[in-house]
Protein backbone atom coordinates (compact mmCIF):
# COMPACT_ATOMS: atom_id res chain seq x y z
CA UNK A 1 0.00 0.00 0.00
CA UNK A 2 2.96 2.34 0.89
CA UNK A 3 4.88 1.63 -2.70
CA UNK A 4 1.41 2.41 -4.27
CA UNK A 5 0.82 6.01 -2.52
CA UNK A 6 4.28 6.69 -3.08
CA UNK A 7 3.88 5.73 -6.91
CA UNK A 8 0.95 8.17 -7.02
CA UNK A 9 2.08 10.87 -5.19
CA UNK A 10 5.48 10.65 -7.30
CA UNK A 11 3.44 11.45 -10.58
CA UNK A 12 2.07 14.12 -8.69
CA UNK A 13 4.86 15.33 -7.80
CA UNK A 14 6.99 14.74 -10.96
CA UNK A 15 4.28 17.36 -13.09
CA UNK A 16 5.25 20.50 -11.07
CA UNK A 17 8.85 19.27 -9.75
CA UNK A 18 10.25 20.36 -13.19
CA UNK A 19 8.79 23.80 -12.95
CA UNK A 20 9.24 24.89 -9.13
CA UNK A 21 11.54 27.62 -10.58
CA UNK A 22 8.02 29.08 -12.53
CA UNK A 23 6.39 28.93 -9.67
CA UNK A 24 8.97 30.89 -7.76
CA UNK A 25 9.37 33.32 -10.12
CA UNK A 26 5.43 34.26 -10.43
CA UNK A 27 5.48 34.12 -6.73
CA UNK A 28 8.18 36.94 -6.68
CA UNK A 29 6.63 39.31 -9.52
CA UNK A 30 3.37 38.76 -7.02
CA UNK A 31 5.36 39.60 -3.70
CA UNK A 32 7.42 42.70 -5.35
CA UNK A 33 4.45 43.95 -8.05
CA UNK A 34 0.76 43.92 -6.95
CA UNK A 35 -0.43 46.58 -5.30
CA UNK A 36 0.39 45.39 -1.96
CA UNK A 37 3.62 44.78 -2.93
CA UNK A 38 7.02 45.66 -2.05
CA UNK A 39 7.31 47.36 -5.18
CA UNK A 40 3.81 48.31 -6.59
CA UNK A 41 4.18 48.54 -10.45
CA UNK A 42 0.40 48.43 -11.97
CA UNK A 43 2.06 47.84 -15.65
CA UNK A 44 4.46 45.29 -13.81
CA UNK A 45 1.68 43.39 -11.92
CA UNK A 46 -0.30 42.49 -15.07
CA UNK A 47 2.02 39.55 -15.63
CA UNK A 48 0.50 37.55 -12.65
CA UNK A 49 -2.52 36.70 -14.03
CA UNK A 50 -1.31 35.55 -17.11
CA UNK A 51 1.59 33.38 -15.49
CA UNK A 52 -1.57 31.63 -12.82
CA UNK A 53 -4.09 31.33 -15.62
CA UNK A 54 -1.95 29.80 -18.31
CA UNK A 55 1.60 29.70 -18.55
CA UNK A 56 2.13 27.53 -14.81
CA UNK A 57 -0.78 25.28 -16.07
CA UNK A 58 0.74 25.01 -19.62
CA UNK A 59 4.19 23.67 -18.07
CA UNK A 60 1.77 21.39 -15.60
CA UNK A 61 0.33 19.78 -18.89
CA UNK A 62 3.38 19.65 -20.39
CA UNK A 63 5.35 18.16 -17.91
CA UNK A 64 2.93 15.63 -17.51
CA UNK A 65 2.31 14.63 -20.80
CA UNK A 66 6.12 14.58 -21.61
CA UNK A 67 6.47 12.30 -18.65
CA UNK A 68 3.50 9.39 -20.12
CA UNK A 69 4.82 10.00 -24.47
CA UNK A 70 7.49 12.04 -24.50
CA UNK A 71 7.64 15.24 -26.72
CA UNK A 72 4.67 14.35 -28.34
CA UNK A 73 2.99 13.77 -25.18
CA UNK A 74 3.91 17.01 -23.79
CA UNK A 75 2.58 19.11 -26.61
CA UNK A 76 -0.96 17.34 -26.45
CA UNK A 77 -1.28 17.55 -23.01
CA UNK A 78 -1.11 21.77 -23.78
CA UNK A 79 -3.13 21.83 -26.51
CA UNK A 80 -5.62 19.94 -24.73
CA UNK A 81 -5.23 21.96 -21.23
CA UNK A 82 -5.75 25.26 -23.34
CA UNK A 83 -9.78 23.94 -23.49
CA UNK A 84 -10.06 23.04 -20.15
CA UNK A 85 -8.63 26.61 -19.54
CA UNK A 86 -11.04 28.15 -21.26
CA UNK A 87 -14.04 26.02 -20.39
CA UNK A 88 -13.55 26.88 -16.45
CA UNK A 89 -12.22 31.00 -16.81
CA UNK A 90 -12.92 31.27 -13.34
CA UNK A 91 -10.11 29.05 -11.94
CA UNK A 92 -6.72 28.36 -12.13
CA UNK A 93 -6.42 25.27 -13.92
CA UNK A 94 -3.45 23.72 -12.38
CA UNK A 95 -5.36 20.97 -10.86
CA UNK A 96 -7.18 20.32 -14.86
CA UNK A 97 -3.68 20.73 -16.24
CA UNK A 98 -2.55 17.66 -13.95
CA UNK A 99 -5.59 15.90 -14.77
CA UNK A 100 -5.98 16.49 -18.64
CA UNK A 101 -2.01 16.13 -19.50
CA UNK A 102 -1.65 12.71 -18.87
CA UNK A 103 -5.30 11.94 -20.22
CA UNK A 104 -3.99 13.46 -23.43
CA UNK A 105 -0.85 11.84 -23.74
CA UNK A 106 -2.40 8.72 -22.90
CA UNK A 107 -4.28 9.27 -26.07
CA UNK A 108 -1.23 10.35 -28.72
CA UNK A 109 0.58 7.26 -27.06
CA UNK A 110 -2.45 4.95 -27.87
CA UNK A 111 -2.57 6.10 -31.10
CA UNK A 112 1.21 5.77 -32.04
CA UNK A 113 0.99 2.74 -30.81
CA UNK A 114 -1.96 1.38 -33.06
CA UNK A 115 0.07 2.88 -36.28
CA UNK A 116 3.70 1.69 -35.44
CA UNK A 117 4.61 0.14 -38.40
CA UNK A 118 1.70 0.86 -40.76
CA UNK A 119 2.94 3.86 -42.32
CA UNK A 120 3.99 3.98 -45.44
CA UNK A 121 7.32 5.42 -46.27
CA UNK A 122 7.41 9.07 -46.59
CA UNK A 123 4.01 10.04 -44.68
CA UNK A 124 5.63 10.02 -41.00
CA UNK A 125 6.08 13.32 -41.00
CA UNK A 126 2.13 13.84 -41.91
CA UNK A 127 1.13 11.53 -39.95
CA UNK A 128 3.02 12.58 -36.86
CA UNK A 129 1.98 16.04 -37.19
CA UNK A 130 -1.77 15.92 -38.32
CA UNK A 131 -2.33 13.03 -35.74
CA UNK A 132 -1.32 15.53 -32.74
CA UNK A 133 -3.05 18.48 -34.86
CA UNK A 134 -6.12 16.94 -34.81
CA UNK A 135 -6.14 14.71 -31.45
CA UNK A 136 -5.01 17.63 -30.09
CA UNK A 137 -8.47 19.63 -31.23
CA UNK A 138 -10.72 16.80 -30.28
CA UNK A 139 -9.54 16.72 -26.42
CA UNK A 140 -9.67 20.60 -26.11
CA UNK A 141 -13.07 20.07 -27.15
CA UNK A 142 -13.43 17.60 -24.58
CA UNK A 143 -11.26 19.80 -22.32
CA UNK A 144 -13.50 22.61 -22.77
CA UNK A 145 -16.97 21.08 -22.66
CA UNK A 146 -16.26 18.57 -20.12
CA UNK A 147 -12.62 18.40 -18.09
CA UNK A 148 -13.28 22.41 -17.42
CA UNK A 149 -16.52 22.18 -16.34
CA UNK A 150 -16.27 18.90 -13.88
CA UNK A 151 -12.72 20.39 -12.36
CA UNK A 152 -14.57 24.29 -12.12
CA UNK A 153 -17.30 22.06 -9.68
CA UNK A 154 -14.25 20.16 -7.94
CA UNK A 155 -12.66 23.00 -7.00
CA UNK A 156 -15.81 24.62 -5.93
CA UNK A 157 -16.50 21.73 -3.41
CA UNK A 158 -12.86 21.78 -2.12
CA UNK A 159 -13.55 26.24 -2.14
CA UNK A 160 -15.93 25.47 0.31
CA UNK A 161 -14.76 22.91 2.23
CA UNK A 162 -10.85 24.83 2.81
CA UNK A 163 -13.59 28.02 3.96
CA UNK A 164 -15.03 25.26 6.54
CA UNK A 165 -11.87 24.12 7.76
CA UNK A 166 -10.46 27.60 8.21
CA UNK A 167 -13.43 29.45 9.44
CA UNK A 168 -13.60 26.60 12.27
CA UNK A 169 -9.89 26.94 12.93
CA UNK A 170 -9.37 22.89 11.55
CA UNK A 171 -6.81 23.41 9.25
CA UNK A 172 -3.73 23.00 11.75
CA UNK A 173 -5.23 19.63 12.45
CA UNK A 174 -3.94 18.64 8.56
CA UNK A 175 -0.72 18.59 10.06
CA UNK A 176 -1.81 15.46 12.03
CA UNK A 177 -1.87 13.34 8.30
CA UNK A 178 1.37 15.55 6.94
CA UNK A 179 3.94 15.11 8.97
CA UNK A 180 4.01 11.38 8.87
CA UNK A 181 3.71 11.65 5.34
CA UNK A 182 6.68 13.15 4.85
CA UNK A 183 9.00 11.03 7.00
CA UNK A 184 7.72 8.29 4.25
CA UNK A 185 8.90 10.49 1.62
CA UNK A 186 5.74 11.99 0.47
CA UNK A 187 6.45 15.41 1.34
CA UNK A 188 6.89 16.49 -2.45
CA UNK A 189 3.84 14.59 -3.74
CA UNK A 190 1.88 16.03 -0.78
CA UNK A 191 3.72 19.66 -1.26
CA UNK A 192 3.79 20.25 -4.85
CA UNK A 193 0.43 17.54 -5.82
CA UNK A 194 -1.79 19.18 -3.50
CA UNK A 195 -1.11 22.01 -1.84
CA UNK A 196 0.83 24.16 -4.60
CA UNK A 197 -1.94 24.20 -6.85
CA UNK A 198 -4.40 25.24 -3.60
CA UNK A 199 -2.39 27.61 -2.86
CA UNK A 200 -2.24 29.36 -6.41
CA UNK A 201 -6.11 29.34 -6.31
CA UNK A 202 -5.70 31.19 -3.07
CA UNK A 203 -2.99 34.00 -4.26
CA UNK A 204 -5.23 34.61 -7.05
CA UNK A 205 -8.31 35.45 -4.74
CA UNK A 206 -6.48 37.30 -1.42
CA UNK A 207 -2.85 37.79 -2.79
CA UNK A 208 -1.02 35.13 -0.24
CA UNK A 209 -1.73 31.51 0.92
CA UNK A 210 -1.48 29.28 3.82
CA UNK A 211 -1.37 26.47 2.04
CA UNK A 212 2.07 27.03 1.03
CA UNK A 213 2.99 27.00 4.79
CA UNK A 214 1.48 23.55 6.01
CA UNK A 215 4.17 21.06 4.24
CA UNK A 216 7.34 23.55 4.17
CA UNK A 217 7.70 25.23 7.20
CA UNK A 218 11.03 23.98 8.34
CA UNK A 219 10.76 24.55 12.12
CA UNK A 220 9.38 21.24 13.12
CA UNK A 221 12.16 19.50 11.44
CA UNK A 222 15.03 21.79 13.41
CA UNK A 223 13.51 21.40 16.79
CA UNK A 224 14.13 17.42 16.08
CA UNK A 225 17.97 17.95 14.85
CA UNK A 226 18.25 20.49 18.16
CA UNK A 227 17.40 18.34 20.68
CA UNK A 228 19.43 15.04 18.41
CA UNK A 229 22.68 17.68 18.46
CA UNK A 230 22.19 18.64 22.62
CA UNK A 231 20.74 15.23 23.80
CA UNK A 232 21.49 12.24 21.85
CA UNK A 233 23.43 10.23 23.92
CA UNK A 234 24.68 7.94 20.44
CA UNK A 235 27.99 10.47 19.61
CA UNK A 236 27.75 9.43 15.96
CA UNK A 237 24.29 10.71 15.93
CA UNK A 238 25.19 13.61 18.17
CA UNK A 239 27.88 14.40 15.87
CA UNK A 240 26.17 14.13 12.60
CA UNK A 241 23.05 16.34 13.98
CA UNK A 242 24.46 19.83 13.27
CA UNK A 243 25.93 19.21 9.69
CA UNK A 244 21.83 18.15 9.12
CA UNK A 245 20.66 21.05 10.87
CA UNK A 246 22.42 23.42 8.51
CA UNK A 247 21.16 21.19 5.32
CA UNK A 248 17.90 21.59 6.16
CA UNK A 249 17.53 24.50 7.57
CA UNK A 250 19.37 26.69 5.46
CA UNK A 251 19.70 24.29 2.31
CA UNK A 252 16.02 23.50 2.55
CA UNK A 253 16.67 19.41 2.36
CA UNK A 254 13.82 18.18 4.53
CA UNK A 255 14.68 14.46 3.96
CA UNK A 256 17.78 14.75 5.77
CA UNK A 257 15.45 14.84 9.08
CA UNK A 258 13.63 12.19 8.57
CA UNK A 259 16.11 9.19 9.26
CA UNK A 260 16.53 10.86 12.58
CA UNK A 261 12.69 10.65 13.29
CA UNK A 262 12.11 7.36 11.68
CA UNK A 263 14.82 5.74 14.39
CA UNK A 264 12.53 7.03 17.20
CA UNK A 265 9.18 7.21 15.93
CA UNK A 266 7.74 8.92 18.67
CA UNK A 267 9.42 12.11 17.38
CA UNK A 268 6.48 12.16 15.10
CA UNK A 269 4.86 13.32 18.01
CA UNK A 270 7.09 16.84 17.93
CA UNK A 271 7.05 17.25 14.15
CA UNK A 272 3.17 17.23 14.23
CA UNK A 273 3.35 18.81 17.51
CA UNK A 274 5.34 21.95 16.04
CA UNK A 275 3.33 22.01 12.89
CA UNK A 276 0.39 22.31 14.40
CA UNK A 277 1.30 24.75 16.59
CA UNK A 278 2.75 27.28 13.90
CA UNK A 279 -0.16 26.71 11.76
CA UNK A 280 -2.87 27.60 14.62
CA UNK A 281 -0.60 30.50 15.09
CA UNK A 282 -0.64 31.13 10.99
CA UNK A 283 -4.42 30.62 11.31
CA UNK A 284 -5.18 33.13 14.15
CA UNK A 285 -2.83 35.82 12.24
CA UNK A 286 -4.39 35.01 8.52
CA UNK A 287 -1.23 34.37 7.03
CA UNK A 288 0.31 33.04 4.44
CA UNK A 289 3.14 32.97 1.43
CA UNK A 290 2.71 34.44 -2.16
CA UNK A 291 4.41 31.62 -3.90
CA UNK A 292 5.99 28.09 -2.91
CA UNK A 293 9.41 28.12 -0.75
CA UNK A 294 11.18 25.64 -2.18
CA UNK A 295 13.34 23.79 -1.78
CA UNK A 296 12.04 23.71 2.27
CA UNK A 297 14.76 26.84 2.99
CA UNK A 298 14.23 29.45 5.59
CA UNK A 299 15.59 31.97 3.16
CA UNK A 300 12.74 30.18 0.19
CA UNK A 301 10.67 30.66 3.38
CA UNK A 302 11.52 33.84 3.84
CA UNK A 303 11.59 35.58 0.17
CA UNK A 304 7.97 34.24 -0.37
CA UNK A 305 6.49 36.19 2.66
CA UNK A 306 4.20 39.20 2.15
CA UNK A 307 5.16 42.82 2.17
CA UNK A 308 4.50 43.90 6.15
CA UNK A 309 4.30 40.01 7.11
CA UNK A 310 7.70 38.91 7.20
CA UNK A 311 8.35 38.94 10.98
CA UNK A 312 5.06 37.13 11.46
CA UNK A 313 5.96 34.80 8.78
CA UNK A 314 9.80 34.30 10.87
CA UNK A 315 7.80 34.17 14.12
CA UNK A 316 5.62 30.61 12.38
CA UNK A 317 9.35 29.13 11.92
CA UNK A 318 10.16 29.98 15.94
CA UNK A 319 7.31 28.76 17.08
CA UNK A 320 7.31 25.17 15.19
CA UNK A 321 10.94 24.93 15.89
CA UNK A 322 10.26 25.59 19.55
CA UNK A 323 7.17 23.43 20.29
CA UNK A 324 8.60 20.49 18.24
CA UNK A 325 12.47 21.29 20.50
CA UNK A 326 10.45 21.13 23.74
CA UNK A 327 8.98 17.92 22.61
CA UNK A 328 11.79 16.14 21.17
CA UNK A 329 14.33 16.56 23.78
CA UNK A 330 12.70 14.27 26.42
CA UNK A 331 12.28 11.80 24.26
CA UNK A 332 15.57 12.29 23.03
CA UNK A 333 17.27 11.94 26.26
CA UNK A 334 15.00 8.77 27.18
CA UNK A 335 16.14 7.35 24.17
CA UNK A 336 18.37 3.68 24.38
CA UNK A 337 21.78 4.75 24.33
CA UNK A 338 22.49 1.67 21.93
CA UNK A 339 19.97 3.32 19.44
CA UNK A 340 22.05 4.85 16.52
CA UNK A 341 21.55 5.28 12.78
CA UNK A 342 23.34 2.37 12.10
CA UNK A 343 21.18 0.40 14.46
CA UNK A 344 17.87 1.73 13.31
CA UNK A 345 19.51 1.50 9.21
CA UNK A 346 20.17 -2.80 9.83
CA UNK A 347 16.33 -3.07 11.18
CA UNK A 348 14.64 -0.99 9.16
CA UNK A 349 16.41 -2.94 6.60
CA UNK A 350 15.24 -6.28 8.10
CA UNK A 351 11.35 -4.81 8.45
CA UNK A 352 10.93 -3.94 5.08
CA UNK A 353 12.20 -6.87 3.81
CA UNK A 354 10.31 -9.28 5.94
CA UNK A 355 7.01 -6.27 4.77
CA UNK A 356 7.78 -7.11 1.26
CA UNK A 357 8.60 -10.73 1.65
CA UNK A 358 11.82 -10.68 0.18
CA UNK A 359 15.05 -8.83 0.40
CA UNK A 360 16.81 -7.12 -2.20
CA UNK A 361 19.45 -9.04 -3.69
CA UNK A 362 22.70 -8.42 -4.11
CA UNK A 363 24.12 -8.08 -7.66
CA UNK A 364 28.00 -8.51 -8.65
CA UNK A 365 29.16 -4.97 -10.37
CA UNK A 366 33.00 -4.87 -11.67
CA UNK A 367 34.33 -2.12 -10.06
CA UNK A 368 37.55 -2.27 -11.56
CA UNK A 369 35.78 -1.05 -14.84
CA UNK A 370 32.86 0.77 -13.18
CA UNK A 371 32.80 4.79 -14.20
CA UNK A 372 29.60 6.16 -13.44
CA UNK A 373 27.73 5.92 -9.38
CA UNK A 374 24.07 7.26 -9.65
CA UNK A 375 22.43 8.92 -6.20
CA UNK A 376 18.65 8.50 -6.41
CA UNK A 377 16.21 10.35 -4.54
CA UNK A 378 12.42 11.04 -5.00
CA UNK A 379 12.72 14.00 -6.56
CA UNK A 380 15.87 13.82 -8.19
CA UNK A 381 16.69 17.20 -7.20
CA UNK A 382 17.21 17.74 -3.11
CA UNK A 383 19.36 15.07 -1.12
CA UNK A 384 20.06 12.80 -3.98
CA UNK A 385 22.05 16.25 -5.25
CA UNK A 386 23.73 16.35 -1.93
CA UNK A 387 24.61 12.77 -1.92
CA UNK A 388 26.08 12.94 -5.05
CA UNK A 389 28.22 15.82 -4.42
CA UNK A 390 29.49 14.04 -1.21
CA UNK A 391 30.59 10.90 -2.79
CA UNK A 392 32.09 12.62 -5.61
CA UNK A 393 34.36 14.36 -3.35
CA UNK A 394 35.07 11.40 -1.15
CA UNK A 395 35.75 9.65 -4.39
CA UNK A 396 37.98 12.23 -5.67
CA UNK A 397 40.17 12.36 -2.68
CA UNK A 398 40.35 8.54 -3.00
CA UNK A 399 42.48 9.01 -6.73
CA UNK A 400 39.10 7.55 -8.05
CA UNK A 401 38.25 11.03 -9.81
CA UNK A 402 37.49 9.09 -13.20
CA UNK A 403 34.60 7.79 -11.73
CA UNK A 404 31.31 10.38 -12.04
CA UNK A 405 28.76 10.60 -9.56
CA UNK A 406 24.94 11.95 -10.64
CA UNK A 407 21.51 12.38 -9.18
CA UNK A 408 18.18 11.33 -10.55
CA UNK A 409 14.86 10.31 -10.01
CA UNK A 410 14.11 7.20 -8.15
CA UNK A 411 11.67 6.59 -11.26
CA UNK A 412 14.06 7.93 -13.77
CA UNK A 413 17.60 6.08 -13.17
CA UNK A 414 19.68 6.14 -16.97
CA UNK A 415 19.73 2.63 -18.47
CA UNK A 416 22.66 0.85 -17.92
CA UNK A 417 23.41 2.25 -14.45
CA UNK A 418 25.58 -0.17 -12.64
CA UNK A 419 25.71 1.20 -9.19
CA UNK A 420 23.16 3.27 -7.28
CA UNK A 421 22.78 4.45 -3.91
CA UNK A 422 19.99 5.82 -2.12
CA UNK A 423 17.82 6.14 1.43
CA UNK A 424 16.46 2.39 2.28
CA UNK A 425 12.90 3.43 2.02
CA UNK A 426 13.46 3.82 -2.04
CA UNK A 427 15.32 0.77 -2.46
CA UNK A 428 12.19 -1.53 -4.01
CA UNK A 429 11.35 1.65 -6.44
CA UNK A 430 15.63 1.41 -7.41
CA UNK A 431 15.28 -2.09 -7.96
CA UNK A 432 12.47 -1.72 -10.51
CA UNK A 433 13.89 1.17 -12.27
CA UNK A 434 17.40 -0.16 -12.82
CA UNK A 435 16.67 -3.94 -12.35
CA UNK A 436 20.29 -5.79 -13.30
CA UNK A 437 22.04 -2.62 -10.92
CA UNK A 438 23.74 -2.87 -7.54
CA UNK A 439 21.84 -1.14 -4.92
CA UNK A 440 23.39 1.03 -1.40
CA UNK A 441 21.38 1.95 0.60
CA UNK A 442 21.76 4.47 3.25
CA UNK A 443 20.00 5.84 6.25
CA UNK A 444 21.89 9.04 7.49
CA UNK A 445 22.40 11.65 4.00
CA UNK A 446 25.33 13.59 6.12
CA UNK A 447 27.40 10.93 7.65
CA UNK A 448 26.57 7.88 6.17
CA UNK A 449 29.52 4.88 6.27
CA UNK A 450 28.23 3.34 3.15
CA UNK A 451 29.80 6.52 1.23
CA UNK A 452 32.94 5.26 2.68
CA UNK A 453 32.60 1.71 2.46
CA UNK A 454 31.75 1.95 -0.86
CA UNK A 455 34.78 4.05 -1.87
CA UNK A 456 37.32 1.47 -0.29
CA UNK A 457 35.37 -1.18 -1.99
CA UNK A 458 36.34 0.07 -5.23
CA UNK A 459 39.87 1.30 -4.49
CA UNK A 460 40.31 -1.89 -3.31
CA UNK A 461 39.01 -3.78 -6.47
CA UNK A 462 41.31 -1.29 -8.05
CA UNK A 463 44.44 -1.37 -5.67
CA UNK A 464 44.41 2.00 -5.23
CA UNK A 465 45.70 3.00 -2.07
CA UNK A 466 44.40 5.93 -0.75
CA UNK A 467 46.10 8.74 1.00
Amino acid sequence: MKEKVQSFGRALSAMVMPNIGAFIAWGLITALFIATGWLPNEALSTMVSPFLSYILPALIAYQAGKNVAGQRGGVMGVIATVGVICGAPDYPMLMGAMLMGPLAAVVIKWFDQAVDGKIKAGFEMLVNNFSVGILGTIMAIIGFYVIGPFMGAILTVLNGGVDVLVNAGLLPLASIFVEPAKVLFLNNAINHGIFTPLGGQQVEQIGRSIFYMIETNPGAGTGVLLAYWLFAKDKTTRDSAPGALIVHLLGGIHEIYFPYVLMNPLLLLATIGGSVAAMFFNTIFNLGLVGPPSPGSIFAYMAMAPKGSFIMIMLSVVIAAGVSFAIAAPIVKMSNPKESLDDATSQMKQMKAESKGQAVAPVNVDLTTIKSIVFACDAGMGSSAMGASVMQKKLDAAGLSDIKVSHSSVSEIPAGTALILCHKDLAARASKSAPGARIVTIQNFMNAPEYDAVVNEIAEARGVKKN
